[in-house]
């Protein structure tokens, strides 16, 4: 399966790279002229068999915002973010660099979201049955997400994350996709806790 899935990952990152550049041009301006910083926020997550490695998102806050306040923790009247930064943040518009991530062969479209190197755990510390989560590839979208997104605390999305990898196939997949799409367009669980 892995094979075909990554097939898939990178035949439709490319294509929807190309269809939406027009829209990843125009986001990568409003950005930058709105506010100060970076168009792109980098950060270092645990990987497939917790290698680290770089996410890439479109920056929805004020440069410097993790080293400010609340740190990585973010609410919904989190002075922090810009206002363009909202309006991605709803429409989950900031996760698109994450294309970057699949062609790279760092992320798939589908599977459980990639966390810092120190929170919830650093890689030793999870146990053998939550290191499950760290045998395939990350996700812009996953089981956990659909099912609660960051309503969930740490334990229970990584529950979830468990059970989407004994148990995936490209079906779910497909219905993971077809309900972020549902959950996106809710506007659901958006900020709650941290990812």
């Amino acid at each position: 399966m892995y094979r075909i899935k990554r097939f898939l990952d990178l035949v439709f990152s490319v294509i929807l790279m190309t269809i939406l550049s027009p829209l990843l041009l125009l986001i990568s301006i409003l950005v930058k002229t709105t506010s100060r910083g970076p168009i792109l926020f980098k950060q270092k997550r645990l990987g497939k068999h917790g290698n680290p490695f770089v996410i890439y998102k479109f920056r929805t806050m004020i440069k410097n915002a993790e080293k400010i306040g609340a740190g990585i923790f973010i609410s919904d009247n989190d002075k922090r973010i810009t206002k363009i930064g909202y309006l991605l943040r709803i429409t989950s518009l900031d996760e698109l660099p994450q294309l970057f991530n699949i062609i790279r062969g760092e992320m798939s479209f589908v599977g459980p979201r990639p966390p810092v190197p120190y929170h919830p755990y650093k890689y030793e510390d999870y146990n053998d049955e939550q290191k499950i989560r760290f045998s395939v590839l990350p996700g812009i979208t996953g089981y956990a997400q659909v099912l609660g997104r960051n309503s969930l605390n740490w334990d229970e999305r990584i529950k979830l994350d468990v059970e989407y990898v004994k148990n995936r196939n490209i079906f779910l997949d497909i219905k993971i996709i077809y309900l972020t799409f549902l959950c996106v367009l809710m506007k659901e669980n958006i900020y709650s806790g941290k990812d």
